[in-house]
This record gives C-alpha cells, structure tokens and sequence, in this order.
C-alpha cells in the first residue's frame, strides 16, 4: 500500500504559479479605466455659475431684456426697438414704413383671433398718428344702457385681442367716450360713465389677458371727443365707444407720416431725403462760436 502524499507547504505551491506577473497589468488597467470614468464625470459636472453667465450673455446678445440677473455680455448692446431707428441711411418715411408693417401685423394677429370667434365685425382698426385704434364698435355691444359692466360678448372679443397685445409690449391707452346727456340717473356726468367703462375694459385685460399693467392705462373723456355731432340717435350711438389705442413709440417726425404711409400719400420731406443720401458721409463738424 502506497503512502499517502503529504500536504504540499505554501512555498512548493507558489512555485508551481510563478507566472502571475499579468494580476500588474490587470491591476493597471483598471486602474486607469478608474481613472478615466473620474476624468468623464467630472467633465459631465456643469458649472452652474459660468453656464449662468454664459446664459444671461447670449440673452442680452439677442436682445432679451427679462433675464434678471447682472448682464456678462461685453460691448455696445442696442435694444431691438432702436436698432432700426439708429442705422444710418434709415430715412423718416423709411422708419414710418417699419412701424406700419410692426403695427399690421399686430392689427392681423388680433384680427385672426378674433376671426377664430367670429368677432371681427365687432371691432374697427384704425391707424393715426398716434399709432393703431382698436375701437369697440356699438357700446350697446359691450355695455348695457348708462352701465359699466362688462357683457359676455365684450369678454369675449377682449379675451381675444388681449394676448397678442400682452406680447407687444406696447403702451396702451384704453379711451372711454360718451355722448352727451349729462347725468345718466347712475352717475353723475358723463365723466364718470366713460372713465368706469374704460376701467372695465383694462382690468379684464390685465387680470384676465395678461397685459402688463405698467404698459397700459385708462382715460374718460366723457362727450368731449365726439366722433359727430348730429343728435339722432344713430349718431348720438357712434359718441358712446371705448377706444383701445396702441401707441407708437416712434418720434414725431416719423409718427406724422404713418396715414399718408398708410394710405400710399407719404413722401419724404427734403430734409430728410437730403440726409439719407449723404448718409455714408460724415456730418461737417459745426462750430461752437457765435
């Protein structure tokens, strides 16, 4: 009978696995796949402060002015609604023409809303110089007789126009007007019906259609504006209307040309053409002494 094999000691063990130098080249692997993986995410980490400024610099680059933080951007920043008025060789009729084409197509996004309701009969663009009126046509429409609340259609054509000149960030002046028969019964001029009227008719456009209250606000002229002055009471109708008029924000020179830019009779007045020719050039510098 064969004796049984000893245990083999430690020492004889490993000489029979002198061959793992590989567990060094494994363990280095790894190591730098470790690594790696920490260079990854620490790339993959967002500095929330740089992309901040980086946020808030690109905005003001494109013109957004509701940031709310401190502006990072560098350099001379012109704000959209000046940009076309300060290029040079822009003359007046030129820039009358640019705020026509901004205020039609204000006029043609509440039209469409409006349209989408079948309201738009129940409304009258105008524009003036003073820019675009939105007239509420037929007050018995909006109001019931000698009151200043509001009727469900009136809410209706409101909440309509009110979101497209939320977005314009426009001023706005909503005009009350009535015709004249001093005391109502109810109030006691006609000061005091016209300007509750047009009170009416902005609060439901700030709380309800989401105009900012800073752009826009509300006047009574009572019967002092009337649109005729015939008695019957056809006419005596057209005095009792609440105007919403949306301002240009242009100078006087360029607003006195937006009816004739409209109707197509606007011409350019020679000063101007003058200055939009020698635009390229440099203005002769004048002297200051007598």
């Amino acid at each position: 009978m064969s004796a049984r094999p000893g245990r083999r000691h430690f020492g004889e063990d490993h000489e029979e696995h002198v061959d793992e130098r590989w567990m060094a080249s494994y363990m280095d692997m790894v190591t730098v796949l470790m690594c790696m993986f920490i260079v990854l995410y620490a790339m993959s980490t967002v500095d929330e402060n740089k992309f901040e400024q980086l946020r808030n610099s690109l905005a003001t680059g494109f013109g957004a002015t509701d940031v709310q933080a401190i502006d990072t951007a560098k350099g001379v920043v012109v704000p959209l609604d000046l940009a076309d008025q300060e290029a040079e060789g822009f003359t007046d009729l030129e820039l009358a023409q640019l705020e026509v084409d901004k205020l039609t197509a204000l006029k043609e996004a509440m039209r469409a809303a409006l349209a989408k309701q079948r309201l738009e009969y129940l409304v009258d663009f105008k524009f003036d110089e003073r820019g675009l009126s939105v007239g509420l046509v037929g007050t018995e429409t909006f109001f019931q007789g000698n009151r200043v609340d509001l009727s469900a259609r009136a809410i209706q054509v409101l909440d309509a126009i009110a979101p497209p000149l939320a977005t314009s960030k426009r001023e706005i002046s909503v005009e009350g007007h009535a015709d004249r028969h001093g005391s109502t019964g109810i109030y006691p001029t006609d000061w005091e019906l016209s300007s509750g009227r047009a009170t009416q008719v902005l609060r439901r456009m700030v709380e309800h259609g989401g105009v900012p209250q800073e752009h826009i606000a509300a006047v009574g002229f009572g019967s002092a504006r009337p649109v005729t002055a015939r008695a019957d009471p056809i006419s005596m109708a057209r005095n009792r209307r609440v105007d919403v008029v949306v301002l240009s924000n242009q100078p006087d020179s360029i607003r006195k040309l937006i009816p004739g830019v409209v109707n197509g009779t606007a011409t350019e007045p020679p000063t101007k053409a003058k200055k939009a020719v020698k635009a390229d050039k440099p203005a002769p510098a004048k002297s200051s002494h007598g």
